[in-house]
């Protein structure tokens, strides 16, 4: 810090002359020349200097009264009635600050000698302080902080104090500056600064202290860049650039005196030599190095200019020598005449689009829309990245023709199952969608065979692989299908109703053998033949799709025969009791009898042969009697079947 400094013990309660409110440097502060930060590290931090002050040092968290630590962070202390504080003032986790418990007595809890300023100048001293007590805790009548700042000449000469007045309760954790601003007394380099609580201990009255600084005050230093709006520049690389640097000074020192100084990418500040006026004048070659360059003025009166414990620095101006941008451009699409072609830019944050046929855009992806030959040529573009920094790229794009595409045959129509020969012109190669149905879908005449109506899509391309469509309707009509239903049983007596039936679009049917049945041009006629017979249903197609025929046979019984035997000995002969004319009445009942009258089997209206079983268990040889009624019950028959095993 170019000085050195130390603590010396002084219990002192302090002058009774202080300023009412914190002093604010109105003019220009110079850099820090004393920072006590009280170091970094684990928890918790060494004592600090013997003499430093009359509290106690406590080697733990939550201090008792009287005493102090350094800490990182604090963490519920006193039943979590003090903040829970997790980094010092600049938010650094590891590095310390004083964490401080009032003595019960009002005392000077921090005492430091600070010696080499610069005598009869004016400076800036300044401390962070918190309240740690919550704004709950003691009932909410906790008492706050009230802390005196004090500089004096060595021999107790208060050169001036100021009183932080209470420092309130907040309910989270803040930090707030106190400063005081004074001048060191002529001849007299070394002064004591004196913290001191006002305020007794007990419930409350506790505080974090941190980051105590000295800096110089003086006039107030305004600077700035002729013909900028703002106090920072850029130069983009391969351009030369002269500015001019100005620092307007207020009136303050007796004598000033001036010196310019630069540094680069955040480094040191170094003395620029023999530029000593509030103008500076800096060139900057085109092949100057990419980096951030900043320059300051420091004032000091006659004599003092070189010690940096006496000098002011204004704010610094900036130049930014930046990178141009990597411009690139190129485009996407086939450049066919009626597409959309887009030009892709990259590079920067912002571009700037030119063509032909008086073509303008500022998008990073520009859209030619329909794109035709009088757009064809070069397209320029000025990529400019976030310095500010631009560079040119560009792109020829060439306008390809676009193939006409063609049928002869735009309508086309087929009966399901069939197909049909398409046809396109126009390219040197085709592409067909959707692939359903066709034999190939990259020849120019495929074959289709859709099961349903559908639209084809069939692509030219020409050799410049620019496309036309043109679309192909086909057409598919459903030829009408003939079902005669299922065979049929009946009885010479009786007439059974056929159930025909047609799926898609007839346009004509009939049935043969009509002399056999009520209505030949009915879909469901009834039918009462002799013998057996069989009945064909024929229907014609709309549209032209041809006919089709199916054929269902009708088995007559000239009477119920009914067998009186069955061997159900797993010989297969005569396996089962099975009456197939039973079918022709579908309300027929059948029931079978043990000779102790117990049913063994059951049929109603559903033919089902008996395979001599009752419960699943075979039944022994012997005769069983039977009932069977149909016609509703109108009419029986009944007699005793044998079981032969």
């Amino acid at each position: 810090m170019g000085i050195k400094y130390f603590f010396i013990i002084l219990l002192f309660f302090g002058s009774s002359v202080y300023a009412q409110v914190p002093q604010q440097c109105n003019g220009s502060l110079g850099d820090p020349i004393i920072n006590i930060t009280f170091g970094a590290g684990t928890n918790p931090g060494p004592p600090l200097a013997a003499a430093a002050t009359g509290y106690l040092f406590f080697p733990n968290d939550c201090p008792p009264d009287g005493s102090y630590t350094l800490r990182t962070r604090t963490n519920g202390c006193f039943g979590n009635t003090w903040h829970n504080v997790p980094a010092d003032h600049t938010g650094n986790s590891d590095g310390y600050f004083m964490l401080v418990n009032a003595a019960l007595t009002p005392s000077s809890f921090y005492v430091d000698t600070v010696r080499g300023l610069c005598g009869g100048s004016t400076y800036e001293f300044a401390a962070w302080i918190m309240n740690v007590i919550l704004p709950s805790a003691c009932g909410g009548s906790a008492t706050q902080p009230r802390l005196t700042f004090s500089i004096e000449k060595t021999d107790g000469t208060v050169l001036q104090s100021s009183s932080s007045g209470n420092i309130p309760s907040t309910p989270s954790p803040l930090w707030q500056k106190y400063p005081l601003i004074f001048t060191s007394p002529a001849g007299n380099t070394d002064i004591v600064v004196r913290i001191k609580n006002d305020a007794p201990g007990g419930c409350g009255n506790d505080l974090a202290l941190d980051d105590i600084t000295f800096r110089p005050c003086g006039p107030q230093l305004r600077s700035s860049i002729t013909g900028e709006p703002t106090n920072t520049a850029t130069v983009c690389e391969g351009t030369a650039k002269t500015f001019t640097f100005n620092c307007a000074v207020s009136p303050g020192f007796t004598a000033p005196t001036y010196q310019w100084q630069q540094r680069f990418n955040a480094g040191a500040w170094v003395d620029i030599p023999l530029e000593n006026n509030t103008s500076l004048i800096k060139n900057f070659a085109a092949n100057a190095v990419l980096g951030i360059y900043e320059y300051r003025l420091a004032v000091a009166e006659a004599g003092n200019l070189g010690s940096a414990q006496c000098r002011i620095t204004s704010l610094p101006v900036t130049v930014s020598v930046s990178a141009k941008p990597i411009a690139f451009a190129s485009y996407a699409g086939a450049a066919c005449a009626g597409t959309t072609v887009l030009l892709n830019g990259s590079g920067g944050s912002s571009y700037s689009w030119t063509g032909p046929a008086a073509y303008t855009s500022s998008d990073a992806t520009a859209s030619i829309i329909n794109i035709q030959n009088s757009q064809a040529g070069v397209y320029n573009v000025i990529v400019t990245n976030a310095a500010g920094c631009s560079a040119p790229a560009s792109l020829n794009v060439m306008v390809n023709p676009t193939p006409t595409a063609a049928t002869s045959s735009p309508n086309n129509s087929i009966c399901s199952g069939e197909s049909v020969l398409l046809n396109i012109t126009g390219g040197n190669t085709y592409r067909w969608q959707p692939v359903t149905g066709l034999s190939s879908v990259i020849v120019q005449n495929p074959l289709a065979s859709p099961v349903s109506d559908i639209v084809y899509h069939a692509i030219a391309i020409n050799q410049f692989g620019c496309e036309d469509t043109v679309d192909i309707n086909v057409k598919v009509f459903a030829k009408a299908i003939a079902n005669a239903g299922p065979d049929r049983l009946c009885v010479s007596t009786q007439s059974v109703q056929l159930l025909g039936s047609i799926t898609g679009n007839p346009a004509n049917f009939f049935w043969t053998e009509p002399i056999f049945m009520d209505n030949a041009f009915a879909l469901q006629p009834f039918a009462k033949p002799p013998a057996d017979t069989f009945f064909v249903l024929h229907v014609l197609s709309q549209n032209g799709c041809g006919t089709s025929t199916d054929t269902v046979v009708v088995k007559v019984y000239k009477d119920i025969y009914i067998p009186n035997a069955f061997s159900p000995n797993g010989d297969a002969i005569n396996p089962v009791w099975n009456i197939p004319s039973l079918a022709a009445y579908p309300d027929f009942e059948v029931r079978v009898f043990d000779r102790y009258g117990n049913v063994v089997f059951e049929n109603k209206k559903i033919l089902k042969p008996w395979d001599g079983t009752y419960k699943k268990q075979p039944l022994p040889t012997g005769a069983y009697v039977y009932f069977i009624t149909i016609n509703g019950g109108s009419q029986v028959y009944k007699g005793t079947v044998t079981i032969i095993r």
